[in-house]
Formats: C-alpha cells, structure tokens, sequence
C-alpha cells in the first residue's frame, strides 16, 4: 500500500481499489466487521513506535517484527457475564488485536491477540481462501465470558460467605431458632476455629469438589471421595474442618458415606444441623447404589429461607460432585463385580 490508511475507511478503501481478489475480501469482511460490532468497534491498530514511545508487550513487538505488509486492526467487543441468582448480567469490554499476514487468507489464517496475550490461529477454525476473523473473534467472546463467569462465581461464593459469616450469632444461643423447619439454624461446628495445623489426610485420598449451586445468597458446595474404610471418614472431615473457609459455613459438613468391608456394608450420615438433610444424602446414595464413597455438601446461608428447596440443591450438589468424581456408572475396582454407581434419573 502507498500510504498507511488512518482510520478503517481509508484501509477498505485502498483495498477495494486493488485488483488482488484476497484484498477485496478483507475489505468486503472489514465491512461486515463493522456492520456486526459497530462502525466505532473496529480501528486501525496505532504500532506504539509511531507514537514514539516503546511497547512493554514483547509479544506485540514480536507481531510487529514479523512479515511486512501484514494489516492490523483492533476490534473492541463486548461480552455480557452471565446472570446468577446473586447478581445481574453485566457487560464488559475487551480489545482485540487482529492481524493479516500478507497470504491471508489465501495459505496463512489471521493472528488474534487479547490483553497482551497471543491467541493464535488453535482459535480460528480456518481453511485456505476463506475470511474468518468473525468466527475467531466470536471464539474469543465465549472464552472470555465463560472466564468472567467463572470469576464472577467465585466472587459470589466469597460474599457468601461474608454475609454467612456476619449473620452469625454472637451469643451462643441467640438466632437458632428462626423457623419451624429448623432452616436457618446454624451447625454446633459453624465458626469453629480451624486448629493451627490441619488435620491430617488418609493417605491416597482425593476430594472432587463441584461447582457451587447459588439460591438466593445460599450457597451449595458438594464434596466427594472414595473410602475403604469407616475409619477414614472422621480424618477426612476434620481436614475439610480444618479449612476456615469450609469451617465458617453455617453447616460445614452435611455428609453420608457407604463403604463395604468384606461382606458387612457399613453406612451413616450427619445432618451437620440442617434436619433431615443427612438422611436425605444417605437416601441418594442408596438410591445409586454407591458404596465406598463419602459425600460431603457445604451450605453457606445468606438469610433468605428456601424451604424445601434447600434440600434439592442438597442433593443436586451431592450428585454433581459424585457425577464428577466418576463415582456413577464406573465398574468397582474390587472383586465383587459391584458398581459403583447407576446412572439412571440424571438431571
């Protein structure tokens, strides 16, 4: 090109004059760029050497380094967080550097950086002679509100268990009673201090932990792990205790567990103050057919009363965490040809 386009009308511009088909159909793709995202969405990318001063992003000035003639333009999008039961979807705005090796699209697929981090071609599904920017672009979008999702969750969890944390009675017996399902009465083990150094592990057991079910500033975490035997399961939950922010819920370890020991099962659970729920857990159990597994469901109240749906989210958050430990439809590792779980009624 004779002369470097300012703004993006100037660069389709000079493309559209050149009788190169692949520059006709990056103009006409900037076009449609515009015509999805906005006209102020996509602009010409100023290299921070025409500014005169220097990139701290190695990786931009490595971009930079690279084929000369290559096109670079920034397209700003916007995603939206999802909306959960604590928190409305929220809008949120990222940058994109797209850069055109000269082949695009001919033989070489389009470069894509976001906030100083390469993404690379792996993000554009590209094949030879077709423009795909929209589709890498739309890629990142997903990726990065699927990460925002995430954080946001997590940042909910956290407020959660502020909230619970100052919704703790300061006497030991003011605010117990607060319903006649018992709901909202804290755990005798609620708020207990960690001690100074956590208890000890079994040996080669490993917890999966669920993602978190949010009601109304309650929070569900399920738990789950394999045992071989009863004795494990008190060493196991005092671990879980011995985290402050497990211990601080208002009912840490809502928990059942079965375990078989030759030909006597062994089973029991604990409602951890929130009635009947341990039963319940042990019924989903039974109902699964798992044995040598515990599962362990923490439940972070936020001072809204959910009635009977506490439970389902009790046992949502239990199923979740055994679904994703492999403990349904897995074959038993022992001899007795027992599995370990059925996979029937999966929500």
């Amino acid at each position: 090109m004779a002369t470097t386009p300012e703004t993006v009308e100037d660069l389709i511009a000079q493309l559209s004059l050149d009788s190169d088909p692949a520059h006709e159909a990056i103009a006409a793709e900037l076009g449609v760029l515009q015509s999805i995202y906005g006209e102020d969405a996509v602009k010409i990318w100023k290299s921070p050497s025409r500014s005169g001063s220097q990139s701290p992003d190695r990786e931009v000035q490595s971009v930079n380094g690279t084929e000369p003639g290559t096109i670079r333009y920034e397209v700003t999008l916007s995603i939206e967080a999802p909306p959960s039961d604590t928190a409305e979807e929220s809008s949120h705005q990222i940058i994109v550097l797209v850069s055109l090796p000269p082949t695009y699209p001919a033989s070489s697929p389009p470069q894509l950086q976001l906030l100083s981090r390469y993404i690379g071609p792996g993000a554009v599904e590209w094949t030879p002679d077709s423009v795909c920017v929209f589709d890498g672009l739309e890629w990142v979008k997903e990726r990065c509100a699927e990460w925002l999702g995430e954080r946001m969750s997590e940042n909910k969890i956290g407020e959660l268990m502020r909230e619970d944390e100052k919704a703790r009675p300061s006497g030991a017996n003011e605010g117990n009673v607060v319903s006649p399902e018992g709901e909202g009465k804290r755990s005798a083990r609620s708020g207990q201090e960690p001690p100074d150094i956590p208890a000890t592990m079994p040996p080669g057991i490993t917890i999966t932990e669920a993602e978190p079910i949010l009601d109304r500033k309650s929070a569900f975490v399920g738990r789950a792990c394999r045992i071989t035997d009863p004795s494990q399961v008190p060493l196991i939950l005092a671990h879980l205790m011995s985290d402050r922010r497990i211990a601080r819920a208002a009912h840490p370890i809502i928990n059942a567990w079965r375990c078989r020991v030759g030909n006597v099962l062994h089973q029991d659970n604990d409602d951890d103050g929130e009635t009947a729920a341990g039963g319940r857990l042990a019924h989903l159990l039974q109902i699964l057919e798992v044995e040598n597994v515990l599962v362990v469901v923490t439940r972070y109240f936020g001072g809204i009363h959910l009635g009977p749906d506490r439970f389902k989210h009790i046992n949502q958050a239990a199923r979740n965490a055994l679904e994703l430990g492999g403990f349904l439809d897995v074959p038993d590792e022992g001899n007795t040809g027992r599995r370990k779980g059925k996979g029937h009624g999966k929500r």
